[in-house]
């Protein structure tokens, strides 16, 4: 019976991942909630077996461009190269990100490599005019903000 409820689970969880991808491509959703941004990304990030490092691409009045997996690491790492990151902000003509990444572990703190990133992104597109707005850590159904935490 459990192994039913978890395939019921999945579908639904299918099923309101697609309905909220599609509001967000036809409606141009507007990211200005945290409790919003945190609920997509569980959505998105939550069951990932390995870390995923995601970009929300946005427009001057924080409305979703794109949602784009850039990344795909191993189940305790992820590469992630700001020169990539730049092109993809530039592609997208996007005026400002909210970056995401999962972590399969369950904790939901940032390494002094989370940190670090995030500044060295921030840096890289501050040269282009794109406001890094936040940074989530999902892990599973648990979500930090950097911005939250002041870190930004």
């Amino acid at each position: 019976m459990e192994i039913l409820d978890q395939i019921r689970d999945d579908q639904v969880i299918a099923a309101a991942i697609e309905i909220l991808s599609g509001r967000i491509s036809h409606d141009r959703i507007s990211l200005t909630s945290p409790a919003s941004v945190k609920n997509f990304l569980s959505l998105k990030l939550a069951q990932q077996e390995r870390e995923v490092f995601v970009a929300l691409w946005l427009d001057v009045k924080n409305r979703l461009i794109a949602y784009e997996e850039l990344f795909y690491g191993s189940l305790t790492q992820t590469s992630v190269y700001p020169r990539e990151v730049v092109k993809s902000a530039l592609k997208h003509n996007a005026a400002g990100v909210i970056f995401s990444h999962n972590h399969p572990s369950g904790e939901t703190s940032p390494s002094s490599a989370d940190e670090l990133l995030t500044t060295s992104l921030k840096q890289a597109l501050a040269l282009v005019d794109v406001r890094v707005l936040d940074h989530f850590i999902v892990a599973g159904i648990n979500t930090m903000s950097f911005a939250e935490r002041g870190l930004l």
